[in-house]
C-alpha cells in the first residue's frame, strides 16, 4: 500500500460552538416599537419600513463558527444592520459591540469570540436605532443608542450587568459616543457624546465621569447626519485633544462638507479649525434621494481617529471616507485616507486605500477605522466588490498603516464567502445598514464585524485581522482504549498579515472515567515536545495514546491556537470513536477461513482501511512495516474473537512511501502491500 500525500485546498468544516457564558463581549440593539418611519427623508438616517420586511430574528439559537478553507468567520446570529463596538483596553479578549435588532440585544464574549453571551440593558422605552460603544482607560464599558436622545449605558463587568439608561445628549438622529481611553493625563477616562440634533444643529456633550453625568458644551452647525469624535494627546498631554466633526451643505448635489472642531479643555469648548468641501462628492449612485450602491444607501460619513502612542506619529489626526473617482453620480467608490499634523487645521493629499488592479470598475464603500492606542497601527476596513463588480459579489477587505498614513498593507479579504450585495434586493434608496464596526484595543490584531448577507438575512460575521488559518487533520477516526496511538497534524497553511507567534492546547472535553487518554504536542518530524509555531506554513503533530481500557464511546478533543496575548484565537474539533475502535464485525458471520484482504483505498492520505477474516478465536497481530522491514505500527496484538474486522491505519506524521502490513494468527501468516 503506498502513502500518497499530496498539496490540496480543503474547504473547512462548518462547526457549530456552543453557546456558553463564558467569553467577550459583543453587544446587539434594537429599539421599534413606537419608531416614526421617515423613509424619504434625505436629512433622516434611520432604519426604513422597507427593510424590516425582510427582517428575520436569530437564525439559530446559538452563534457558530464558520470555517472555509481553514479561515474562520464568526457567525454572531441575526439581528439587524448597523453594527458598533469596542474591545476592552485591559483584556483583548473582551469584545462588546452594539446593533439593530428587534427585539433589542446585547451580545458578549469574554474569550475572544469563541463563545457569545447575551445581556441586554433595559433600554429607555421609546427609543430607537444606531449603537455605539466605547472603552474607557479604567475598562468601563460605555453603550450609548437613541436617535430621539443618546442614552448612555455603563458597564464595569463588559455587560454582564448594566446601569439604569443616562441621557447624554438630545437630538432627532445619527449619533456617537467616544472616550479617552489611555487612562492617564487630566482628562482620563473623559466620555465624549454627540448627536444630530434638531434645528440643523449637532450638540456634544461629555461626561468627567465616565458616562454617570452629562453636560452639553457645544453646539455647532450640523445640517447633514453623520457626526463623529476622536480622542488623541495634544503634545505631552494624553486626552488632552478632542475631535469633533460635523457635516453640512448638500448629497443631492455631491457638496457634502465636513467641519473640523477642537477641544484642548477636554471638550469644555471648542475652536473651528477647518471646513473641508471638496472632499465627500457622491458615493455611488445618487437615487432615490440617497447615494447609493445597487440601490442600498451609503452615506458618505466621515471617520476620524487619533494616535495615541508615543511613537513617531503621536497625535496624528486621520481622516477616512469613500468617494467616486472619477468624481459624478454614477461613477466607482473608493476609500481615501488624508492626514493632519496640526489638529484638523491643514491635511495631506488623499491617498487610495484600496489596492485593486483596476480601482475605476468597481465599488469600495462603507469604511470603519480604529488606531490602536499603543503601537499606533491604523486599521481600515470596507465593503468591496471587486470579486464580481457587474453583480455587485461583494467582501469585506482590510488593512492597515503603520507610517502614518502614507503606505498600507495589501489589502486582505476577511470574509470567506462572498456575498451580494443588497441581499434580498431593494428599490433605490433602501436601508442595509449606514455602518460597521472594527475595533483595536489590542497591540496584537483587530476584530471586524460586519453586516454579511450570504444567507439574504442580516447577518453579523466578524473576523480578526491580521489572522491564521488553522487545521486539524484527521478530525475523526477510532481508537482502542486498552493501547492505542494516533498522530494528527496541527498546522496553520495560510495567514493574512499575521506574522507572530502561534499557540496550541489539547484537551479531552469529555474525560473518560476509566483509563487515559494522554495528549502531547510535538514538533512536526520528532517527538520533541512542542507547542508553537513562529513561521508559516507550519505544523507540529498531537500524539494521542490511549491506555487503561478507556470506556467504549465518543470523545471529543478540543484543539486551541492562539497569539501571544489569547488573540486571534481558533479551535477545532477531533472526534474519536473509542471501542474496538476501527474494528467492526459483519452480520455475526463466522468466516471459514482465514484472509487478509487489500486495503482500501490504495494509495491513501493519509488514512486506509484494511479488511480481515478469523475463522475461530485466537490470538491475532496485525503490523505495518516500512519498505525496510522495519516495524512502524501495532494494529492489532490480542485475542480476538471469530469474525469478519476492519481495521484503520492513520499514517500521519509518516514519510511517502510504500508500506507493508501482515496478519499473524495461530499457523496462519499473510503480508500486502
Amino acid at each position: 500500500m503506498m502513502n500518497y500525500k499530496q498539496v490540496s485546498s480543503k474547504t473547512g468544516s462548518l462547526f457549530l460552538i456552543l453557546f456558553l457564558f463564558s467569553a467577550g463581549i459583543l453587544l446587539f440593539q434594537a429599539q421599534i416599537p413606537g419608531h416614526k418611519f421617515d423613509d424619504n427623508n434625505p436629512y433622516i438616517e434611520q432604519p426604513t419600513r422597507e427593510s424590516f420586511s425582510h427582517f428575520r430574528h436569530n437564525h439559530s439559537p446559538m452563534p457558530s463558527i464558520v470555517t472555509i478553507n481553514d479561515f474562520d468567520n464568526f457567525d454572531i446570529g441575526v439581528d439587524y444592520y448597523e453594527q458598533y463596538g469596542s474591545s476592552n483596553p485591559l483584556n483583548p479578549l473582551w469584545l462588546f459591540f452594539g446593533a439593530n435588532a428587534s427585539p433589542q440585544n446585547a451580545r458578549g464574549t469574554t474569550n475572544g469570540g469563541l463563545n457569545w453571551y447575551l445581556s441586554n440593558p433595559s433600554y429607555q422605552p421609546g427609543t430607537c436605532c444606531d449603537p455605539w460603544a466605547a472603552h474607557t482607560g479604567s475598562g468601563v464599558l460605555i453603550y450609548a443608542s437613541g436617535v430621539s436622545g443618546q442614552y448612555v449605558y455603563r458597564s464595569t463587568n463588559n455587560g454582564l450587568t448594566w446601569s439604569a439608561p443616562i441621557l447624554s445628549v438630545n437630538g432627532v438622529d445619527r449619533n456617537h459616543v467616544s472616550a479617552e481611553y489611555t487612562g492617564t493625563g487630566p482628562y482620563a477616562n473623559y466620555v465624549y457624546a454627540a448627536i444630530t440634533g434638531s434645528g440643523s444643529t449637532g450638540p456634544f456633550a461629555r461626561s468627567t465621569n465616565e458616562g454617570l453625568t452629562w453636560t452639553t458644551t457645544f453646539t455647532p452647525s450640523n445640517v447633514l447626519p453623520g457626526v463623529y469624535i476622536a480622542v488623541g494627546p495634544n503634545g505631552s498631554t494624553n486626552g488632552g485633544c478632542v475631535m469633533y466633526v460635523t457635516n453640512t451643505g448638500s448629497d443631492a448635489s455631491g457638496t457634502r462638507v465636513y467641519n473640523f472642531y477642537r477641544s484642548t479643555n477636554g471638550g469644555a469648548n471648542f475652536t473651528s479649525m477647518s471646513s473641508q468641501s471638496g472632499w465627500s462628492g457622491y458615493v455611488g449612485t445618487y437615487a432615490g434621494g440617497r447615494n447609493t450602491i445597487n440601490n442600498a444607501r451609503t452615506a458618505p460619513h466621515p471617520k476620524i481617529a487619533m494616535d495615541n502612542s508615543n511613537g513617531p506619529y503621536r497625535g496624528r489626526l486621520y481622516f477616512v471616507n469613500a468617494s467616486n473617482d472619477p468624481p459624478g453620480s454614477g461613477n466607482k467608490p473608493d476609500i481615501w485616507l488624508r492626514y493632519s499634523t496640526d489638529q484638523g487645521a491643514t491635511w495631506s493629499t488623499r491617498v487610495r486605500v484600496n489596492d485593486n488592479a483596476n480601482p475605476t470598475s468597481s465599488d469600495q464603500w462603507f469604511p470603519e477605522i480604529w488606531c490602536e492606542r499603543t503601537t499606533g497601527k491604523l486599521y481600515i476596513h470596507w465593503y468591496d466588490d471587486r470579486a464580481n463588480p457587474s453583480n455587485f459579489t461583494t467582501d469585506i477587505y482590510a488593512t492597515y498603516t503603520t507610517d502614518g498614513g502614507q503606505t498600507f498593507a495589501q489589502n486582505q479579504r476577511l470574509t470567506n464567502q462572498s456575498f451580494t450585495f443588497p441581499n434580498p434586493p431593494c428599490s433605490p434608496g433602501c436601508y442595509r445598514g449606514d455602518y460597521t464596526t472594527m475595533m483595536a484595543n489590542n497591540p496584537k490584531v483587530a476584530f471586524s464585524v460586519w453586516s454579511d448577507h450570504r444567507n439574504a438575512t442580516a447577518l453579523n460575521m466578524g473576523s480578526y485581522f491580521p489572522d491564521f488559518a488553522m487545521r486539524v487533520s484527521p478530525n475523526a477516526f477510532g481508537m482502542n482504549g486498552i493501547s492505542d496511538s494516533v498522530f494528527v497534524s496541527v498546522s496553520i497553511p495560510a495567514v493574512k498579515l499575521y506574522n507572530d507567534t502561534a499557540i496550541f492546547t489539547a484537551a479531552v472535553t469529555n474525560p473518560p472515567g476509566a483509563g487515559t487518554i494522554t495528549l502531547d504536542l510535538l514538533n512536526k518530524t520528532t517527538n520533541t515536545l512542542q507547542n508553537i509555531l513562529t513561521t508559516f506554513p507550519d505544523s507540529l503533530r498531537l500524539r494521542i495514546k490511549t491506555a487503561g481500557g478507556v470506556p467504549s464511546g465518543n470523545y471529543t478533543i478540543k484543539v486551541i491556537g492562539n497569539g501571544p496575548n489569547g488573540t486571534p484565537v481558533h479551535e477545532r474539533l477531533i472526534n474519536i470513536n473509542m471501542g474496538f475502535v476501527g474494528i467492526t464485525t459483519g452480520n455475526n458471520v463466522i468466516p471459514v477461513d482465514y484472509m487478509l484482504h487489500q486495503n482500501y483505498p490504495n494509495p491513501f492520505n493519509p488514512l486506509t482501511r484494511i479488511r480481515y477474516d478469523i475463522p475461530k478465536t485466537g490470538f491475532v497481530n496485525l503490523s505495518v512495516f516500512d519498505s525496510k522491514g522495519q516495524l512502524v505500527k501495532i494494529l492489532v496484538n490480542e485475542i480476538v474473537n471469530a469474525g469478519e474486522f476492519n481495521r484503520e491505519f492513520n499514517s500521519e506524521g509518516l514519510a511517502s512511501g510504500i508500506y507493508f502490513y501482515r496478519l499473524v494468527s495461530g499457523n496462519y501468516s499473510d503480508t500486502k502491500k
